[in-house]
């Protein structure tokens, strides 16, 4: 079948991955790399239409706009990126009102993009591996990065932002997603300083008598490693910027927050900026997990209350995370849920990310951990097992107790593999749901989307692109969030595909 939907028990205890003998046989695939691939070709196209290829029926109630950012370019005039990571960002907007929906994207308008646009060919090195041609001659010494602007988008202070961790945000049109220049934060952020891509948003922040409150930071590695955090208000105004140094070099992509702390994880890794200066490598590529050294967890406090006891720097196994769930406070402890990897993959020179062997790599998978801040010890379990990324929860639970989570998934229970199912997990119960795309569906971020008035955490839908390989297409598909048994409610056929992206949010603002 194309589709399923397979209930689960939750088991604590870690899946015991079976190796392949004369007499136990490696079961088949869910899928086929040729399949995943063709999710990696450029959308070149710029197109604004209503959607009018639906399966079901979109829920009248669901009324809003869903952005996603990500790499709409995966070559420049043909010459391949060594990395999607690389690609130019391009913004999808879909708009939900009268149970009808419209469909728009464009490219960030960068000066890199447009330079690269008009010249036909590579001009800048890419963190991840893309580099000018003519060889190391041609790439020594030469430290400028071009800004991509193709990690995430949120709406917030009236503002659509484009995020990329290295850089400024792009502000853009949130109807014609034109892109209006640099956003500084009324003079807040100087020029080129990094804004993080994973900003989050604390439904009731107790410094501004419950209002909500974005919160996000920006990292400068080194030998020490300066971390700034910025808190805006509604308005879109940074009303608290704050900056901590901590030993070491610190690569990070995500945070979690509580009511009264940032909470980071310092990957153990190790930088040797030579090769990228002497144009034989990228800077991603000279960044190398330490798996002999812990990793190191970094708890800022956000209020006056919290700044008494100081920044704490707590000890964990060794590992690599990219991605958070959420974190909340018990008492004097606070537990974070995590998606972990035993690994970093990295990145080789002379690869093709295309033929990716994924049974080579080890899985992202969900663990949870108890920090105890009086006696500064860490203790990590493992939720669940199964290969799973991007997760996203109800947006009002954010640095709040929760229990259901979602996120993209393998089909399969063990090993390591692209994402073709949508993953729900009940942490009070122990049960899961899931709704598998394959074996041709390839699935994206999901978001959760609260219904009007809800009373339930889990009262909603879940909305991701998935790519549907038998027609290269990308679908917008909508689940009930309560119960994937009901199927998919809605299937939006797209004219084309869209590339896999990366990050999105979602708006009750409707934008035509």
């Amino acid at each position: 079948m194309s589709t399923q939907t397979i209930f689960l028990h939750l088991s604590n205890q870690k899946h015991m991955q079976i190796l392949p003998t004369p007499e136990t046989q490696p079961l088949p695939k869910s899928y086929t790399r040729e399949d995943w691939q063709g999710g990696y070709e450029s959308l070149t196209e710029e197109l604004d239409y209503w959607i009018d290829d639906i399966e079901g029926e979109i829920p009248p109630e669901l009324e809003g706009t869903l952005f996603r950012n990500g790499p709409g370019l995966l070559d420049i005039n043909g010459q391949r990126l060594h990395h999607p990571f690389d690609g130019d960002g391009m913004i999808s907007r879909i708009t939900f009102t009268n149970s009808c929906a419209h469909f728009r994207n464009r490219f960030v308008q960068t000066p890199g993009y447009l330079e690269e646009k008009k010249a036909g060919k590579i001009l800048y090195r890419g963190v991840f591996g893309t580099q000018k041609s003519g060889g190391w001659l041609a790439n020594i010494f030469d430290f400028k990065i071009k800004h991509i602007a193709n990690t995430n988008v949120i709406y917030w202070g009236d503002k659509l932002l484009a995020l990329w961790e290295a850089a400024e945000p792009y502000r853009l049109n949130p109807e014609s997603l034109e892109t209006l220049g640099n956003e500084y934060f009324h003079g807040v952020l100087s020029t080129s300083e990094a804004f993080s891509a994973h900003p989050r948003i604390d439904p009731s922040c107790t410094q501004d008598n419950g209002a909500p409150c974005l919160v996000n930071f920006a990292i400068k590695p080194g030998l020490t490693t300066t971390i700034t955090i910025f808190e805006l208000n509604p308005d879109g105004k940074i009303i608290r910027k704050k900056t901590h140094s901590v030993p070491g070099f610190c690569f990070i992509h995500d945070f979690v927050i509580t009511p009264n702390y940032c909470i980071f994880f310092q990957n153990p890794v190790n930088f040797n900026p030579i090769p990228f200066a002497l144009g034989i490598s990228s800077a991603g590529q000279c960044i190398k997990l330490l798996k002999n050294k812990p990793t190191q967890i970094i708890v800022i406090p956000r209020t006056p209350e919290a700044e008494a006891k100081g920044v704490k720097i707590l000890e964990t196994q060794a590992g690599f995370i990219f991605h958070h769930v959420n974190a909340f406070e018990v008492e004097n402890k606070i537990i974070i849920d995590s998606i972990c990897y035993e690994s970093l993959s990295e990145v080789e020179p002379e690869s093709d990310y295309r033929q990716t062997d994924f049974d080579a790599n080890s899985p992202g998978q969900l663990w949870r951990f108890h920090l105890n801040l009086q006696e500064n010890k860490v203790e990590p379990q493992l939720i669940d097992s199964r290969c799973c990324e991007f997760p996203t929860i109800h947006p009002n639970h954010v640095g709040r107790q929760y229990r259901y989570l979602y996120c993209g998934a393998a089909h399969a229970e063990t090993g390591n593999a692209p994402l073709q199912a949508i993953l729900k997990l009940d942490l009070e119960s122990q049960q899961q749901q899931m709704w598998s795309f394959a074996p041709r569906g390839f699935v994206g971020e999901p978001i959760f989307v609260p219904r009007p008035n809800a009373q339930q955490e889990d009262d909603g839908w879940v909305i991701a692109l998935v790519y549907d390989a038998e027609y290269h297409r990308s679908d917008v598909v909508i689940l009930d969030a309560q119960d994937f048994q009901k199927g998919v409610i809605a299937k939006l056929h797209l004219k084309h595909h869209i590339p896999y992206g990366l990050h999105g949010s979602f708006t009750n603002q409707i934008f035509l």
